[in-house]
């Protein structure tokens, strides 16, 4: 059984070598003082950390000091708490992205929960993330790695979440407004955002909720039994309601029009609409969205002649937005 003594020295090596990571040389005088600790108990710790494996150079210089370095074989890794939860999100995400490291991934969160000690053991067991995309790089904004475990907890539990929200349009009613709540379902990272699926019971409908906004309230409510999400996958259920629709995973709005611009031009931009090339400088686009009158903008931003071919409630869209547009023009500052 490990001594107080044992644990303070371990934690310490902790600390140690996530220091020699955040900065290319440490002298050793200002590594004995973020510690705690005189500069010939921070030389028997890096003596220790090279038993380890970790490749830990003496510094020459006025002041000395100490460098981490690249070895030659993986030595064994050592986490403080925050980085052991976020290895294990990184990893549960890595395991659905589809890139081709799923099985590694999952081998690899394997590996470090038989190593972790119970009390996080029993936290990393409780994330449920599901990555219907590979979240973005540098992704904005962050969220506290407590309110996913949280909201991870809620849904392997089956418990009510009730939670403060910030609408991205704040509401006209000033007065303070009563905590919303939903049965948690799924946990999802999509475009490089976190987001929470459930069903709102003081709705009767499923919504989704951005986890950056949500301000969870405690204690969670009542236990509830889940039931099943609008057609059984959760990334189709998720693109379905990006698109505005309900319930089938495709725009509600289509229309199909002539481009007076190479293919070439139209395809980059076209995203999941359908390209056909018709000559040199024309091409034919299907295409939808959420609404006739974002449908009409979107083909305008290709800023060229364009043909409606279908529907017509597409031509009304282009023509209250040739209305608009001409008052816009017309308006004096």
């Amino acid at each position: 059984m490990p001594t107080a003594s044992s644990t303070v020295t371990s934690r310490r090596l902790l600390s140690l070598l996530s220091l020699l990571q955040v900065r290319r040389d440490w002298p050793g005088g200002l590594l004995a003082q973020r510690l705690g600790v005189s500069e010939r108990t921070v030389r028997r710790d890096v003596d220790r950390l090279r038993e380890l494996g970790y490749l830990v150079r003496a510094v020459k210089g006025p002041e000395g000091g100490y460098r981490l370095e690249a070895g030659i074989e993986l030595p064994p890794l050592l986490f403080d708490d925050e980085q052991a939860i976020a290895l294990a999100v990184g990893l549960r995400i890595a395991a659905g992205t589809g890139a081709g490291i799923e099985e590694a991934a999952a081998r690899a969160l394997t590996t470090v929960r038989q190593v972790l000690p119970s009390r996080l053991r029993q936290r990393i067991d409780m994330l449920e993330i599901t990555a219907v995309e590979p979240a973005a790089r540098g992704a904005d904004p962050q969220i506290d790695a407590h309110v996913l475990l949280t909201l991870s907890a809620a849904i392997r539990s089956r418990e009510e979440l009730r939670f403060d929200y910030q609408s991205p349009i704040p509401p006209h009613d000033t007065d303070p407004q009563p905590p919303r709540r939903v049965q948690p379902h799924h946990l999802v990272v999509h475009s490089g955002r976190w987001y929470l699926i459930g069903w709102n019971p003081q709705r009767s409908d499923w919504r989704i909720y951005r986890a950056d906004r949500m301000t969870l309230r405690v204690p969670n409510g009542p236990r509830f039994t889940p039931r099943p999400l609008p057609g059984g996958d959760i990334a189709t259920f998720l693109s379905a309601r990006f698109k505005g629709s309900e319930s089938a995973n495709t725009w509600p709005c289509h229309g199909e029009v002539i481009l007076d611009l190479p293919a070439t031009q139209v395809a980059p931009f076209a995203a999941d609409g359908i390209v056909e090339e018709l000559g040199p400088t024309r091409t034919r686009l299907l295409t939808g969205s959420w609404s006739w009158a974002a449908l009409a903008a979107t083909l305008a931003r290709f800023d060229t002649e364009i043909e409606v071919i279908r529907p017509d409630p597409l031509r009304d869209a282009f023509a209250e937005l040739s209305r608009r547009a001409a008052r816009a023009a017309s308006a004096k500052a």
